[in-house]
């Protein structure tokens, strides 16, 4: 280190400097699309498009799960917006392995274009109306006063 390198960090340790606020420094991260692809060419050109944002180390293309991860030091929405400028249909990754969710299979996560294994990923909300919790008494619920007509034994 220099003296116009120790001069630099001394100053950045005393909070003046003049130069301006440091940009924060990017995490490593890997972000996961979904990009529908259909032939070589549209894989090529997703690939070398995303390949040309500055902090991208690797970029894997799956054309079957139409699945395209990117690893390095980016933000998720500017890889968002690098490959809806390639004019294919891209949104972040929806999906998460079936394992991971309470419930995979009710209507809002079950998704037949899923690849295999996969849900829709949820946020933590209640669905459709239920509220189900665990530490209740299971003979509580057993029986609807919304329908008592309907018992949920039989």
């Amino acid at each position: 280190m220099g003296v116009g390198g120790t001069l630099e960090y001394l100053s950045d340790l005393m909070g003046g400097g003049g130069h301006g606020h440091k940009k924060k420094k990017k995490q490593m991260q890997t972000v996961d699309l979904k990009v529908r692809m259909d032939c070589d060419g549209c894989e090529l050109k997703v690939k070398k498009a995303l390949s040309s944002l500055s902090g991208v180390k690797s970029v894997e293309v799956n054309r079957k799960q139409q699945k395209v991860s990117v690893s390095g030091y980016v933000e998720a929405n500017k890889v968002l917006k690098k490959a809806k400028s390639t004019g294919k249909k891209a949104e972040i990754w929806p999906y998460v392995p079936y394992n991971l969710v309470a419930q995979p299979y009710i209507a809002q996560a079950y998704d037949k274009k899923a690849p295999p294994g996969y849900v829709r990923k949820l946020e933590n909300t209640a669905t459709s109306g239920t509220v189900t919790s665990y530490d209740q008494d299971p003979y509580i619920s057993m029986f609807s006063d919304d329908n008592p007509n309907a018992c949920s034994i039989m």
